[in-house]
């Protein structure tokens, strides 16, 4: 299971943005490339890529992004 999900799972909804930027901090290289992989590669299924981009766009939103 990639980080994020490790991360995110079972996680109370208070919690989530905390366990995120703590994930930010640690996280380097190129997310985008890095997700990439991990669909090539089976590591992550489409359905996990999907629910990855829905809950990303959602604490953009909660952290007042675009």
């Amino acid at each position: 299971m990639n980080p994020l999900f490790q991360q995110m799972n079972n996680v109370p909804q208070n919690n989530i943005v905390q366990r995120f930027q703590q994930f930010r901090r640690q996280f380097s290289g190129n997310p985008q490339q890095q997700v990439q992989q991990l669909l090539n590669s089976g590591k992550v299924s489409q359905e996990q890529y999907n629910k990855a981009v829905q809950m990303a766009q959602q604490l953009q939103q909660m952290l007042g992004g675009k």
